[in-house]
């Protein structure tokens, strides 16, 4: 049986409001973490050391997209910090993806899993037509891409819960799906009166979304799952309960 992950995000502007939610987790229990755009520009590369160093599995997600060597570049630099997973935009094509994984493979032939980021899950089918001007579908536009990554030697993609079956049965069962966009059955947008429990300051942002029990039955094998976890009354329960419904 192949190993699941639940991936919590640490979308904090700062290092301290990180450290002071990993406090909610007794000593050992080390949730596997994310960190993004807004806590590593805030922190910068020290954040990840950090939390390397107090035990934490670390996916990076700095969604690199920019010319091929470039990346590679960029690449070789986060290749040193020592996470765990880190991704790119499968927009950037196979020639920019096969630039990451030079630029990430280490001297003894070692390197973080590299996953793609195909759609965005807060992009919907009218905006990829409308605004992105795709003409194919959102599936297909996704599978493609995937296809692409498994090409160009990455490790799988970041996809909504609703594309892993068909990238699945195309890539393989061991081309890895990391799927944002989870949310526990019944509840609604953080904040609203039908979600008591979840309060968040910002929007709902998600528009092709899944239960865990559903991602789990669907083939993911990460979910990264944010708000009903960072926001609800109790996080560590909430994080138990993810656990258990997406590995079942």
């Amino acid at each position: 049986m192949r190993t699941r992950e639940v991936i919590i995000p640490l979308d904090f502007s700062s290092a301290q409001e990180a450290y002071d939610f990993l406090g909610l987790f007794p000593a050992g229990e080390k949730p596997y973490v994310k960190v993004g755009m807004e806590l590593f520009y805030a922190e910068g590369p020290e954040i990840v050391r950090e939390l390397k160093r107090r035990g934490h599995k670390i996916f990076l997600d700095l969604k690199l997209h920019d010319i091929p060597n470039t990346v590679m570049k960029a690449m070789a630099n986060l290749s040193k910090l020592d996470v765990d997973l880190t991704n790119l935009h499968a927009a950037g094509t196979s020639e920019m993806m096969k630039a990451a994984i030079q630029g990430l493979t280490r001297p003894d032939g070692t390197r973080p899993l590299l996953i793609a980021v195909t759609q965005l899950t807060s992009t919907s089918e009218a905006q990829l037509h409308d605004e992105l001007l795709i003409s194919a579908s959102m599936e297909d536009t996704v599978l493609r891409y995937a296809e692409n990554a498994k090409a160009a030697g990455l490790d799988g993609i970041v996809c909504s819960p609703h594309e892993v079956r068909r990238v699945k049965a195309v890539c393989g069962q061991d081309f890895l799906a990391v799927t944002p966009g989870i949310r526990f059955a019944g509840s609604a947008a953080p904040g609203s009166p039908m979600n008591p429990q979840i309060h968040w300051g910002g929007t709902d942002d998600q528009s092709r979304v899944m239960t865990p029990a559903k991602a789990r039955e669907a083939g993911s094998d990460y979910i990264v799952v944010g708000r009903p976890i960072i926001a609800a009354n109790d996080p560590l329960s909430a994080y138990r309960r993810c656990m258990n419904e997406f590995l079942g």
